[in-house]
């Protein structure tokens, strides 16, 4: 039997607790943060220039009772084992698929036909989905006077902070959540980000602004900072902070038939 994924484990959740709200928001957590495999029409017809300079991409699809659903997986073999053998996909973050989705009112086939975490998301819920994830940080001016050791926040999201910072492995090498004071007499909690990877700190921000929503936390409940490893700040939250080490990422080869769509940051567009 094929080994369980993250995936498949969100949704067995999910599925039996049905009338569990936080267990249907940990599934839709998983859907956004996870890298999704998008089936792609013949690989001749399905890259070209894109507008933005890109790769556009055509990504197979079928009809439910009139509804198109585009077809994405978890990985790569179980896509593979759906089209029988190699095909054309690309590779993008949930977040991605779904932003893209929801512009064109289309629904999500999740790992159909290979997988127990075989699902439809119909349009509506790609589109809510999409809507929750459409809020971007904001850019805050603050000097830090002081770190204590965080407290009072709810396991949910220290749970949602682990699995997030997991899945952003080789963006960084570590953070620290803690209580922080400002100079402007605010008070409230920091993750500490350390020797974020130059370019990488939008992304991570919007990564834990996720993790707020999901939580049904505000955004002002946790704020993110970076910090190098030689800077004296990152000592001190290393004393008092709740550390989140960032997995390196592993090197692995690329099925044939691979399509563009690697960097989470820019996606091919879905046509």
């Amino acid at each position: 039997m094929t080994e369980m994924t993250v995936f498949d484990r969100a949704h067995a959740a999910m599925e039996a607790a049905q009338d569990d709200a936080e267990a249907r928001l940990r599934f839709y957590q998983t859907v956004a943060a996870s890298e999704l495999y998008v089936l792609l029409e013949d690989e001749e017809d399905g890259l070209e220039a894109g507008p933005a300079g890109g790769d556009s991409v055509v990504p197979r699809s079928f009809e439910v009772d009139g509804t198109a659903f585009v077809l994405v997986f978890d990985r790569e073999d179980r896509l593979a084992a759906f089209a029988g053998g190699p095909a054309p996909y690309a590779a993008m973050s949930g977040r991605a698929v779904a932003e893209a989705l929801a512009e064109g009112g289309l629904g999500l086939g999740i790992n159909l036909e290979v997988a127990p975490s075989s699902i439809l998301l119909p349009p509506e819920a790609v589109a809510w989905l999409a809507e929750l994830l459409s809020g971007r940080p904001e850019e805050l001016q603050a000097r830090a006077t002081a770190f204590r050791p965080p407290g009072g926040l709810p396991e949910r999201l220290l749970t949602g902070l682990d699995a997030r910072l997991a899945s952003a492995g080789g963006l960084a090498d570590m953070a620290y959540l803690v209580a922080v004071d400002y100079d402007t007499g605010a008070k409230g909690h920091m993750l500490g980000i350390i020797d974020a990877l130059p370019g990488a700190e939008d992304a991570l921000a919007r990564a834990v602004s996720e993790v707020l929503s999901f939580s049904g936390l505000e955004a002002a409940a946790l704020d993110v900072a970076f910090f190098r490893a030689t800077d004296p700040a990152a000592a001190r939250l290393a004393r008092v902070g709740l550390r989140f080490d960032l997995p390196r990422p592993e090197t692995r080869e690329a099925m044939p038939g691979a399509a563009p769509g690697r960097d989470p940051d820019k996606p091919p567009r879905l046509r």
